[in-house]
């Protein structure tokens, strides 16, 4: 077996607009934002589609972070796009345009040498491609996923069958209520976790996080910012910061680890949103992250 992260999901040129800025064709996706976060603690390997288009520096940005890129399919057309905006209300993405190109037809192959994969993060896409991931890989320590409300509206069923299968499931808490269809956040954590995942993590934007074990429960702060430029992808470098944690602490997932994970993925998610897409966390260091969770934890330590 091999102590990589494997990270499947899309890969996108994403234009935003945000009351701070405004910014065209920047590197986005959900297994971008994920793999990068995940790579400063652990090796990755990305799976993920673009066209021909897709500029050179954005694999060579991803090349230097350590993380593979061998599974990156590269097909003749167009690189998926995403144009969105946010209003003051940062918690809120508005989606102007959607150009799948590409991603359309994009179905997971994961190369032989990645299939031994220890860490296996299915990051937001189909869950019936999530599912053909979950085929081809052989016998991973801990599997982890993330959705969305679009997959919760069109493919329940397929949803709850990775749902069955994976270890943690990552989901933010407007998607969390709708699933569980409750108002409460508590009751909808323990509802989505008797479908069978180990633990529900509920992500709450710039209000923390809430975990839900077999017999335990952790609910963390974000970190406090005074600036925000850009909330997107904050989710998936939650997640990738979680996932590459737990795989550099060798898997353990003892409740004191877990709740380190909860944590340094909020506090990672916290510098992705002060610049537009990984300008941020192209300057981030070891040190600013360690101490931004010092940090946290004398604030909310009582």
């Amino acid at each position: 077996m091999s102590n990589d992260i494997l990270v499947v999901g899309s890969i996108a040129l994403d234009s935003i607009k945000t009351p701070f800025g405004e910014i065209k064709e920047a590197l986005g996706g959900s297994a971008t934002y994920s793999a990068y976060a995940a790579s400063f603690f652990n090796p990755v390997r990305l799976v993920g589609v673009v066209g021909e288009d897709f500029p050179k520096e954005h694999i060579e940005l991803l090349s230097k972070r350590g993380i593979q890129t061998e599974g990156l399919q590269i097909t003749k057309g167009r690189t998926f796009r995403w144009q969105g905006s946010y209003e003051y209300d940062l918690n809120e993405a508005h989606t102007l345009a959607t150009e799948l190109n590409v991603f359309e037809t994009f179905r997971p192959k994961i190369p032989p040498a990645y299939q031994n994969s220890d860490y296996v993060f299915l990051a937001n896409i189909d869950p019936e491609l999530q599912l053909s991931v979950l085929e081809q890989v052989k016998s991973p320590k801990l599997v982890a996923c993330d959705t969305m409300n679009l997959w919760i509206k069109l493919k329940p069923e397929a949803l709850k069958n990775v749902i069955k299968r994976v270890d943690f499931l990552f989901i933010n808490e407007g998607e969390a209520r709708m699933f569980a269809e409750t108002s409460s956040l508590i009751r909808a954590g323990r509802h989505l976790q008797s479908w069978g995942p180990k633990y529900v993590i509920i992500k709450k934007g710039e209000h923390g996080a809430l975990m839900f074990g077999q017999n335990s429960f952790f609910a963390t702060p974000a970190f406090p910012l005074e600036e925000v430029y850009d909330p997107t992808g904050a989710g998936d470098t939650f997640a990738g910061g979680f996932m590459g944690y737990l795989a550099k602490q060798g898997g353990d997932i003892s409740e004191p680890t877990l709740r380190r994970a909860v944590v340094f993925g909020s506090v990672m998610a916290s510098f992705t949103v002060e610049k537009f897409s990984l300008n941020r966390l192209k300057d981030l260091t070891p040190e600013q992250l360690e101490g931004r969770v010092l940090m946290l934890k004398e604030l909310s330590h009582f």
